[in-house]
């Protein structure tokens, strides 16, 4: 039996389905000014809050159409634009460490894209260095820029890790971030308690004992 079109949008909503490790975007994104899509933002959300009902004239509220689109396009949602993408400058790895470097408990400050509610939680990133290595704050802005924009889990997941081993120029590159999702807590199943898990790697990490290696270092650190 053929799904209705609401049925399925309903079922792919509840799955982590992604069709790329690329946010999906239009070839016409970034046309606009921020400007511009501030304003058309701020009518359309004034639209829906009146078809929720909501008097928009009650001083609280009559603002709120102008917040929530800046919110969208400066806060929430500004690592859809290439242009604000951080800069990751590399050093030449003069030292010779060749051993693994961690930097754990980055926050995840994102949003689903299916439902656009909060993804909040910690990503934990490792790397072996071959010739050149790469400022520690510099890893934490890429995990920001990734997470600002409508994602799935297990996308920007591989986007980090990706980047990071372009940036580097080495394969050997672990990312695992653990979140909570308001779309499971808020809405649909309801369940506050659960978190989701999910974990990339390449190069040396491939091996067992490397990949435990990192595994028993964050377990240390959270004294398990």
């Amino acid at each position: 039996m053929k799904k209705n079109k609401t049925a399925l949008i309903e079922e792919i909503g509840d799955m982590h389905l992604s069709s790329s490790v690329e946010t999906p975007l239009r070839d016409d994104a970034f046309i606009k000014s921020d400007e511009e899509k501030i304003k058309n933002i701020q009518a359309h959300f004034k639209q829906i809050m009146e078809e929720l009902g909501l008097d928009l004239t009650d001083d609280s509220l009559s603002g709120t159409p102008y917040r929530v689109a800046k919110m969208y396009v400066k806060e929430l949602f500004y690592g859809l634009n290439p242009i604000n993408k951080p800069k990751l400058s590399t050093f030449q790895n003069k030292y010779g460490y060749k051993k693994m470097l961690i930097e754990q408990n980055i926050t995840i400050d994102s949003a689903c894209e299916h439902h656009f509610l909060p993804i909040t939680g910690h990503a934990h990133v490792a790397y072996i260095p071959n010739e050149r290595v790469i400022g520690l704050s510099k890893i934490n802005r890429l995990v920001n820029y990734y997470a600002h924009r409508p994602q799935v889990q297990e996308r920007l997941c591989k986007q980090i890790l990706e980047d990071l081993q372009k940036t580097l120029n080495t394969r050997s590159v672990i990312v695992m971030i653990t979140a909570k999702h308001l779309c499971v807590s808020s809405r649909g199943i309801k369940d506050i308690s659960s978190s989701t898990i999910t974990i990339e790697y390449g190069g040396d990490f491939e091996k067992p004992a490397t990949r435990n290696e990192f595994l028993n270092a964050l377990n240390k650190e959270n004294g398990e």
